[in-house]
This record gives structure tokens, C-alpha cells and sequence, in this order.
């Protein structure tokens, strides 16, 4: 994976080639407390966990943090939900500095929540597993300078300042925690997979200097063509939808008197203000029928809407998840699991659960599900625990079984004791005849029963043959042996496997450690500027020294309109003559008149804020994405 480049270092003395034992100590220390989190979290989101090495930050990466969140702040400060400044403050972060995921989960362990850093995306269903365990995802990169307004891959301005501060609402965590569950329960289809990996994959392509044109290119149709092609919406992508329309640009209040809550509105300069303007953007109240409105990732929304509270949200919530396979069951959930063409489960009135890519239903003359078959690599497991023996090894090549009553049992035969089964025929070591009402039968020498909680989980047969009433052979005794799941009905029905971590869905590397990079001596000396600035501020010291040094930064960076911003706002700060700062602020003013848009309104931004009764000149007009 070719990610931008890293910075190893953590001020101007690292530049200055001084030692750093104590801050290799430091991130030692602080990897450790991470890698604690880590290690308490199931066993198969552990390989999409990262570590955040806070070296890889750049002098530049933090001015870019501090610039957002001050501008953030700024404009939000009566148009968000009062919740959004307090939760900064208790979630740990802070304006002024990248905030470390160490300090982050000191602050949310108070509200039973913790933070891991991932390495861009990950796959959504991932993503909501950890938010059902209560952990909030970080992406550990920060948007470069190239892309402070738009962003093309999660960054820890969106994902911290974004998505922590609400959480120290309890209605509003325990909403978020509820849409984790169903969301890594909701049924995805194998072209939303490919939707994914092309997302993921131009996203990095974007955010790598060694990119060519031609890369980009591939990237973009790549996924333009997994777009096209997925024209079926799955459980999974409506899900998507009423999770957009709520966690990422979600409003409360009333129609006409409303506050922003959803996480994309609250990390974007531009739309956080232009989505106020109901002429320009459609307000509809929140209902289910939200998941209609498609979305897209790379433009200002046309509408949004009004939910009225936690409380409602969760209520349009649970209203989605009612519909959903997971609750619903039943021959019309497993035919959409076969619809999807991924790995699936599927969960027996007796607890048995099937994983495995669905390929065949065969149903009754009233629409019952009486045989499943799935193909490839299957798994049986009872809560969540693969069972025994019937793990993807053992059904390598798929798995095949009949659900119903008996014709001999008015029970299902789940329930039965030993005692009872033997009544009936059915003993190990014994031929057995099982004649469903379905009109399956199976016939062979009963191996094993696997019982659980009292419970008959698993038939096992040698010398069997399974065959429908009109003769059709569904396992022939050559096959070796067969396996057959008890169960009366199909109970639920639910995206990915039940044991993740004996049967992994997605594949993920993930590197932990960061390698020092290389950068050339001009971007080395931008840096040590960008340091010099945050020492003087950290250290409140001016006089003769900070004067001379914006002198330098205005002959040496006459290009970095962050750097020059940073040392205007230094200098205003410490009240120096304005012969010190003028020549700062005159070009700051030249460069937000060249055609270059992003540039242009941030600048504009930082300006309106440090110098509200100055006159200013304006953004090169363009219509602003969302980030």
C-alpha cells in the first residue's frame, strides 16, 4: 500500500538532529496503553486495528489540525447541538493539537466507550462491529494541505472531532451502539463488496504523491464500473443511507428551528454553513423513508433531514430493523441471502448456526423454507462458536440440509431426549430413516448427535442418501458423511459468519509501525517553521525573536499560506506593531486572488475569523464538497 509519506519527528528539535530517547520512550509507552485496547477487543477486529505512532505527524499535519478545529469551532458554536462543544472537551480533544488515542480513551472509559486507530477505510460491516462493542474507529491520517476541504479517505479530523463528541450524550451513544449491531448483522451483496474495494482503493491513489494520471484514471473507472453494476440495493446499503442521512449529516430540532449533529456537517467548513440556507437545501422530516435518498459522497447534499430527538432517531432505527433479515427469518430472508452472493448465516429454531455463500432454497407448496444448500466454504456453530469438527475445513466444499417436523413427531426433533429419539428409530450406530413432512427423506447409519444446552444440534450420517418425494438426490452415500442441521424453521437470517474469527470474511493488512521517511531539505526547513511557530505559541515568549522569525517565514515560505496564516495569527496574538505582520497579511491576500478555489476560501475563513473588521477579499467562487 502507497501511502504519503511520513514525518519522524515532533518538533524543531528533531529537525535539529537532537536525540529523542525520551520521546521513543513516550510512544513506546503510549503504543503499549493502545496495543492493551487492542487486545481487549474480539479476536477478529484486532487485524483492523492500527497503532498511532504520533511521530508520523508533521509540524504542517498539526497546523492543519489546529487551523480545522479553531475555524470548526468558529462556526459552530450556535449552529451545532450544545452537546458537540462539550463533548470535545470530555472526549479529549482539543483544538490545538492532533489528539493521541491514549488520552482519548482515558476521557471515554468515564462513558464506557473506547477509541482504536484504522488505516483508512475498512469494510463497513467492520466499522459497525466496532461500534457495537462500543469503540469508536479513528482513522489515524490526517487530510493533507492539498485536501483541507475535501478528503478522500477517512481522516482523524472527521472520525474524532466528528464522530466523539456526541457520544457523551447517553441517548445518543446507545443510538449509535444500536445501529452497530444491525449494521454488522445487515445483509451485504458481493457487488457492494466490490464497491468497497474500489472506494478504498482510489482513495489511496488519491492520497499517494506517486500516483501518475493514469492511476488515478484506472481508479476512477474501477469504480464508476462497480457502481453501475451494483443496481440491486441490499440490506446493507439502505442501512448505509439511513445511517448518512442520521450519523453523518443528520439535524435535531424542530423544521424551523433545527442544530447540526451528523458528523459530516460538524467537519466541514463550507457545508456546515450552506446547509442553514433552506432555500438551498431542502429540510424534510426524518421518517424510515429516508433510506430512498440516495447519496453522494462527493458533492453538498440537496436535502436533509430533521430528526427530533435521540429518542425518534432510535425509533426510526428499531422501524428499518424489524424489516431486517436478522429479525424477519424465513424463506424470503435466506432467498435474499442467495440474492446477495456472500457469506451469510442462517440460524435454525434450534440455535444451529450456517454460514456459508447460499445457493439454493427449495421450498413447500406454502412458501416454507425445507432445504438449504450453500456452496464453498461453510460453518457450523451454536452461539457464536464454531462447532466442533464443522468448521470451513470440514465443509470445504459446502453444505446441504433439510428443515421441518418429522412425520413420526409432533415436536421438533430438537428437542428430544435420547430416550425419545430411540423411541422413534433413531439411535448411533443404527440405520435411521428420517421422512420429513416436507417430503425430504434421509436415510443412513446415525454416526453421532451432537447436543448442546439439551438440545440436538447436529445429525451425523455414513452411507446416507438424502432425496426429495419426486427423487431428486440432494447427497449421495459415495459423498462421504453427512451432516444435517436440526431445526423446524429458518429464525433469522444475518450478514457474515457466526465464528468471525474460525471464518474471516474480509482480508486486512495492516501495518503498526510507521518507517521514518525522507523528505527533501526544502520541505525540512518548512517544517522546522511550522515548529518554531508552535513553540512561540506554546511558550507565550516574543519580543525580538518572534519578530525576526516572522520576517523569515515571510521571505522563506512565501508560498505556504498555512505557514503564513499561522505566523499572522502569532503575531495579532502578541499585539506587534502591525509593520511586523502587515507584509504577512498583504500576501496572504495576493494568494487567495489566484484561481485556486480551496486556497482561496481558506484563507478567506482564517481571515474573517483573526480579523473580523478587516476588509477582506473573497473566495474564488466554486461550489465547496462536503468532507
Amino acid at each position: 500500500m502507497n501511502r504519503r509519506p511520513k514525518y519522524h519527528g515532533d518538533g524543531a528539535g528533531d529537525l535539529a538532529g537532537n536525540v529523542v530517547a525520551n520521546v521513543t520512550s513516550h510512544e513506546t509507552s503510549s503504543m503499549r496503553r493502545q496495543q492493551d485496547v487492542i487486545d481487549g477487543l474480539p479476536a477478529h477486529l484486532r487485524p483492523f486495528a492500527a497503532l498511532q505512532d504520533y511521530r508520523q505527524y508533521t509540524p504542517r499535519d498539526q497546523a492543519v489540525w489546529r487551523f480545522l478545529l479553531h475555524q470548526l469551532k468558529n462556526n459552530l458554536r450556535y449552529t451545532a447541538h450544545p452537546v458537540y462543544l462539550e463533548g470535545l472537551a470530555k472526549t479529549g480533544i482539543c483544538q490545538d493539537s492532533i489528539p493521541r488515542i491514549e488520552d482519548m480513551n482515558h476521557c471515554l472509559q468515564s462513558i464506557g466507550w473506547r477509541a482504536v486507530v484504522v488505516d483508512g477505510f475498512i469494510p463497513p460491516a467492520v466499522f459497525m462491529a466496532f461500534q457495537a462493542h462500543r469503540v469508536l474507529a479513528i482513522a489515524r491520517d490526517i487530510r493533507s494541505i492539498e485536501h483541507m476541504l475535501y478528503t478522500p479517505a477517512p481522516d482523524i479530523v472527521h472520525e474524532s472531532a466528528g464522530h466523539a463528541p456526541f457520544i457523551v450524550d447517553i441517548d445518543y451513544a446507545e443510538f449509535l451502539q444500536r445501529f452497530g449491531e444491525l449494521g454488522m448483522r445487515a445483509i451485504s451483496s458481493r457487488g457492494d463488496l466490490l464497491v468497497y474495494a474500489a472506494i478504498r482503493h482510489l482513495s489511496i491513489i488519491k492520497e499517494a504523491h506517486s500516483s501518475s494520471t493514469a492511476d488515478l484514471a484506472a481508479a476512477e473507472w474501477e469504480l464508476q464500473t462497480a457502481i453501475a453494476s451494483n443496481s440491486t440495493l441490499s440490506e446493507a446499503a439502505l442501512l448505509a443511507r439511513l445511517h448518512w442521512w442520521t450519523v453523518e449529516y443528520g439535524l435535531v430540532g424542530e423544521m424551523d428551528d433545527y442544530r447540526l449533529f451528523g458528523a459530516g456537517l460538524l467537519s466541514s467548513l463550507g457545508e456546515s454553513v450552506n446547509c442553514l440556507d433552506d432555500q438551498r437545501v431542502r429540510k424534510i422530516p426524518l421518517t424510515v423513508d429516508a433510506i430512498e435518498k440516495a447519496y453522494d459522497i462527493t458533492a453538498e447534499q440537496p436535502q436533509l433531514f430533521v430528526t427530533k430527538s435521540c429518542r425518534h432517531l432510535s425509533q426510526v432505527l428499531e422501524e428499518f430493523g424489524r424489516q431486517m433479515c436478522v429479525h424477519r427469518g424465513g424463506a424470503s430472508a435466506l432467498e435474499q441471502a442467495i440474492e446477495a452472493q456472500t457469506i451469510n448465516t442462517v440460524v435454525t429454531s434450534s440455535g444451529v448456526e450456517v454460514s456459508g455463500r447460499f445457493s439454493r432454497l427449495i421450498k413447500d407448496a406454502v412458501g416454507n423454507a425445507v432445504y438449504m444448500q450453500t456452496t464453498g466454504p461453510s460453518q457450523l456453530s451454536y452461539q457464536g462458536k464454531v462447532l466442533p469438527d464443522h468448521g470451513i475445513t470440514s465443509h470445504r466444499a459446502g453444505f446441504g440440509s433439510p428443515t421441518g417436523r418429522l412425520k413420526a413427531m409432533e415436536w421438533c426433533l430438537s428437542v428430544s431426549t435420547v430416550d425419545e429419539l430411540k423411541a422413534h428409530g433413531i439411535a448411533t450406530n443404527e440405520r435411521v430413516d428420517l421422512q420429513f413432512l416436507s417430503g425430504i427423506n434421509v436415510q443412513g447409519k446415525l454416526l453421532e448427535i451432537v447436543r448442546c444446552d439439551q438440545k440436538n444440534l447436529i445429525l451425523s450420517f455414513e452411507d446416507c442418501r438424502v432425496s426429495t418425494q419426486n427423487g431428486e438426490l440432494l447427497f449421495d452415500p459415495a459423498w462421504g458423511v453427512y451432516d444435517m442441521a436440526v431445526g423446524e424453521s429458518i429464525v433469522s437470517v444475518y450478514g457474515g459468519s457466526a465464528d468471525q474469527q474460525a471464518f474471516p470474511i474480509y482480508a486486512q493488512s495492516c501495518s503498526r509501525y510507521w518507517t521514518p521517511p525522507h523528505y527533501d531539505e526544502s520541505t525540512r526547513k518548512l517544517f522546522s517553521l511550522y515548529a518554531r511557530v508552535r513553540t512561540f505559541r506554546q511558550s507565550g515568549a516574543a519580543g525580538q525573536p518572534l519578530q525576526a522569525l516572522l520576517a523569515e517565514i515571510q521571505q522563506q515560505a512565501a508560498q505556504e499560506w498555512l505557514l503564513l496564516f499561522e505566523a499572522l495569527e502569532l503575531g495579532l496574538q502578541h499585539h506587534l506593531e502591525s509593520s511586523c505582520w502587515r507584509g504577512l497579511l498583504t500576501r496572504l491576500e495576493q494568494l487567495a486572488r489566484e484561481p485556486d478555489p480551496q486556497r482561496s476560501r481558506l484563507i478567506a475563513y482564517g481571515l474573517e475569523r483573526i480579523l473580523p473588521a478587516a476588509t477582506l477579499v473573497r473566495p474564488c467562487p466554486e461550489t465547496e464538497v462536503s468532507i
